[in-house]
C-alpha cells in the first residue's frame, strides 16, 4: 500500500520548480515532506552527449538516470529511506554531499524530464507544471548560473540557444497538458503555493490521521 502521496512538479529551466517545492516545504510542517531533485540524477559528465559544435548537452533525457529515480520514489513509497551524492553542476573542487531521504506523508519531486520519463510520470499522484515566458527563463538563468555555478553569460546564452529551448520544446510542452495543475509564475506563485499548501496538508492528514497540525 502507498504510504505517501508523490507529486510531480517540472518547467522549464528558470521557471521556478526549485523556489516553488521549497516554498512548499517551507509552508508545510516539516515532518509532513520529503524532497526530491531531479538535478540529483544526473550522469557524470564523461558520460553526457556532445553536441555538433563539440559541446557537452545536458539538456536531454538520457544525461539523466531515471531509471533510478524511478527506483527511489518507489523505495519512498514503500516507507524506505535511501541515500544519494548530490549533484554539484561539475564545480571544481566542490565535493559532493551526501543526501539522506528519508520517506514521508508528501513527496515533492521537481526536474526538467519528470514528465517526459513515463515510469516516473505514471507514479504521481498529483502532476504540476510551473510557467513563466521565455524571456523571464533566460533572465532568471543567467542570474542564478552566474551566482550559483560559476557560468559566464557566453556559455549559458549558448546552452540556452542549443540546448535549453530544444528541450523545453521537445521533452516539457507535450507534457503540458496531462498535468493536473498550471502554475504561472511570471510575477510569483504566492496565491499558487496557498492553494497547494492546503491541499497537500489534506493529502497528509488522510494517510495519517486527524492527529496532523495544521500549517
Amino acid at each position: 500500500m502507498r504510504q505517501a502521496y508523490l507529486v510531480g512538479v517540472a518547467g522549464g529551466s528558470g521557471s521556478g520548480k526549485t523556489s516553488l517545492v521549497r516554498a512548499l516545504r517551507e509552508a508545510l510542517p516539516a515532518h509532513l515532506t520529503c524532497t526530491i531533485s531531479q538535478d540529483d540524477y544526473y550522469h557524470p559528465k564523461e558520460q553526457q552527449a556532445i553536441d555538433p559544435n563539440g559541446r557537452v548537452n545536458f539538456d536531454l533525457p538520457s544525461a539523466v538516470d531515471l531509471d533510478a529515480l524511478e527506483r527511489d520514489l518507489r523505495t519512498l513509497l514503500a516507507g524506505g529511506a535511501i541515500l544519494r551524492k548530490e549533484y554539484t553542476f561539475n564545480q571544481e573542487g566542490k565535493e559532493a554531499g551526501l543526501i539522506e531521504l528519508r520517506p514521508a506523508p508528501i513527496i515533492l519531486v521537481e526536474g526538467l524530464f519528470v514528465l517526459h520519463h513515463q515510469p516516473v510520470r505514471d507514479l504521481f499522484d498529483l502532476r504540476v507544471f510551473i510557467d513563466a515566458s521565455e524571456a523571464s527563463q533566460l533572465d532568471r538563468r543567467l542570474r542564478r548560473d552566474a551566482r550559483e555555478r560559476g557560468y559566464g553569460a557566453d556559455d549559458v546564452l549558448y546552452q540556452w540557444e542549443h540546448h535549453v529551448l530544444p528541450a523545453y520544446r521537445s521533452y516539457l510542452l507535450p507534457y503540458r497538458h496531462l498535468c493536473d495543475l498550471h502554475v504561472v509564475n511570471e510575477l510569483g506563485f504566492e496565491r499558487a503555493v496557498r492553494v497547494l499548501r492546503d491541499h497537500l496538508f489534506n493529502a497528509a492528514e488522510k494517510l495519517v490521521g486527524a492527529g496532523v497540525q495544521a500549517p
